[in-house]
């Protein structure tokens, strides 16, 4: 528009307004042919018709410009304002594509958990490799330390320490001898187990747990607009005063009558045309959720930031959400003058392969001592001698040989009630100490816990441990509701069930076996040191792992919804004092007749003031 007085301007805007209209743009027209084919209006029904009407104008003033000369009226062109119109619009557009995440990733990296290829045992002990596909319900398989188990199965020989974290989310691997079961996408550790398969294919849990993804993924429905539920009024209502004005001014004005009508339709198109609109929802959410990263917050969509205003229940996963996701030592009590053989238990656990010897080792610093004649018991501990002299460390049943002192016996009886792991160690006539081992509760989530029930919000914790510790983390949380050892389908069913209730739940995990509820859930939210599965399948990431970020994600969606309906709010101000303005209602009474070319510049400023309000966003508290 500054550059409207050179030479051949209104050519080169016309060169210019063509490829957006009718190439970028193209959308809007085939969409509004749509919509008026099956008798319903969306707001593209009012962008095609005023950006078409708008650059016709502009052709017919630029071809013909002696039509209006001849009345007395200067032919304006306004290819700018149908351009910016449409570059407005798909711009916000653009702005909430980019906010969206991809909902096939968590499944193909849940798909990426299985292997492809199986080592077949047959009947005479041979061993093949064949393809996953190619495996039978009955079929013996082995697998070597560090692999994946490829389908659920029972363990026939062999034993080792499996990761099952997947399933479970607990941090400490299990034991698989002969009778246990083994599960598909698990990871063995350092033993080399046979196990016959019961489940295949579809049937294994890690199948089960990937269809429960793509089913809770595959139901959610975008939330509904406020800018699209007042399309089906607001566009038929502005067709109708454009053709109104038109109408009326050629029955009521013999002289101009037609000239005025094609310029009040005109003004009346372009002025009402919802840039504002199109902009309101997309700037406010853009602004809250780079608001929301600067706090350490990932959101994936604008649905989800709306969505955790709403939220009334949250759902906790224990290990690695409450607590800190893998067992560090956290008590340790000597007999007297006894605390200098805490080298000697260092370097006994440094060859252990059970999975809590490396919280011991990683608590004490590295030794030099050396062992001989080790042994692994398993169930019960490990032995061996360091000096002349026969150690031991492990379970209770380990020391029935030994003496135990009183004080060491009653601490490891607090520790236990506690529902932590106490790991005894003696030579070869007492117990020289006792240590306990747990997975800590985070910094940080008793005060998060404290903040939602202070909100109004319920929390609830799933775990896949026993019990006695699902107890003891929830009344050290803080939390009243819990339930003990939930396995994935259990997690989404009971997000489920809380849904059907009418609540609006959000469920925060870090682990793949968390990945089902979290899709499953109004409001997913990931840990950010956790699984990558989970945090594609959640809609929130937490990148610090605090749960105390999970009030300001709430804070932030409050801050942010509130600036959307501003923004409507003002948009629909802007049209309504401005269309009556422009089909010419002041001209009977000042002779006052709005310029197109003043209406969209008016346009563009409500524009402009919806994206300065969202902008505020990001300096609220």
């Amino acid at each position: 528009m500054f550059f409207m007085d050179m030479p051949y301007a209104n050519y080169i805007m016309w060169l210019l307004a063509s490829p957006v209209l009718f190439w970028c743009g193209r959308g809007f027209f085939v969409n509004a042919w749509k919509q008026l084919r099956h008798r319903s209006v969306t707001m593209d029904t009012l962008v095609a018709p005023s950006t078409g009407i708008a650059y016709l104008f502009s052709l017919f003033n630029m071809l013909f410009p002696s039509v209006w000369l001849s009345r007395g009226i200067e032919p304006h062109v306004y290819f700018e304002a149908s351009s910016v119109i449409i570059a407005f619009i798909l711009l916000g557009r653009l702005l909430e594509e980019r906010a969206k995440g991809s909902t096939t990733s968590a499944i193909r990296k849940l798909m990426g958990l299985q292997p492809h290829t199986v080592m077949l045992v047959d009947d005479r002990g041979m061993q093949r490799r064949v393809a996953i596909a190619e495996v039978k319900i009955g079929d013996t398989v082995i697998v070597k330390p560090g692999d994946r188990i490829p389908v659920d199965g029972t363990v026939v020989s062999g034993s080792s320490y499996v990761d099952e974290s997947m399933l479970t989310g607990e941090p400490v691997a299990v034991l698989k001898e002969e009778g246990t079961e083994v599960f598909a996408g698990t990871i063995n550790q350092k033993g080399s187990l046979t196990f016959r398969t019961a489940k295949v294919g579809t049937d294994t849990l890690l199948a089960r747990i990937i269809r429960m993804v793509q089913d809770a993924q595959g139901s959610k429905a975008p939330v509904q607009k406020l800018v699209d539920k007042v399309a089906a009024v607001f566009v038929p209502t502005i067709m109708v005063v454009a053709l109104l004005a038109f109408v009326l001014w050629l029955v009521l004005d013999a002289e101009s009558g037609l000239t005025h009508g094609i310029l009040a339709l005109v003004t009346v198109l372009i002025i009402a045309c919802p840039c504002a609109l199109g902009l309101a929802t997309p700037t406010a959410i853009t602004v809250g959720i780079g608001k929301a990263a600067g706090h350490g917050i990932l959101i994936k969509d604008a649905e989800s930031l709306e969505v955790a205003r709403k939220v009334d229940t949250v759902v906790l996963d224990k290990t690695g959400t409450v607590t800190a996701g893998h067992p560090v030592v956290t008590n340790e009590a000597w007999c007297e003058d006894c605390g200098k053989y805490a080298p000697v238990l260092a370097a006994l656990e440094a060859m252990s392969e059970h999975p809590l010897a490396e919280a011991v080792v990683a608590h004490f610093a590295q030794s030099g001592v050396v062992v001989t004649d080790f042994r692994s018991i398993t169930g019960a501990g490990v032995c061996g001698t360091a000096g002349g002299e026969r150690y031991m460390a492990g379970n209770r049943s380990m020391m029935a040989s030994v003496s135990v002192a009183a004080d060491l016996a009653a601490k490891a009886d607090e520790w236990a009630s506690q529902a932590k792991t106490v790991i005894w160690f003696a030579d070869s006539r007492q117990v020289l100490g006792v240590l306990a081992v747990a997975d800590e509760i985070k910094e940080g989530s008793v005060e998060a816990v404290r903040q939602l029930r202070d909100c109004g919000i319920e929390v609830y914790m799933l775990t896949g441990d026993n019990e006695a510790t699902a107890r003891e983390i929830a009344a050290r949380a803080g939390i009243v509701h819990y339930r003990a050892g939930a396995m994935p389908d259990e997690k989404a069913r009971f997000v489920a069930s809380l849904r059907s209730e009418g609540h609006v739940v959000a469920m925060v995990g870090d682990g793949i076996n968390d990945s089902a509820a979290l899709a499953g859930a109004d409001l997913g939210i990931a840990m950010g040191r956790g699984s990558d599965i989970a945090m594609d399948a959640a809609h929130m990431t937490i990148v610090s792992s605090d749960l105390r970020k999970i009030p300001v994600a709430i804070r932030i969606s409050v801050q942010t919804v509130r600036t959307i309906r501003q923004n409507l709010f003002w948009a629909f101000i802007y049209n309504i004092i401005s269309v009556p303005v422009a089909a010419g209602v002041l001209y009977p009474v000042n002779g006052f007749l709005l310029n197109p070319m003043i209406a969209g510049a008016a346009m563009a400023l409500s524009s402009v003031s919806v994206v300065s309000n969202s902008l505020r966003l990001k300096w609220k508290k």
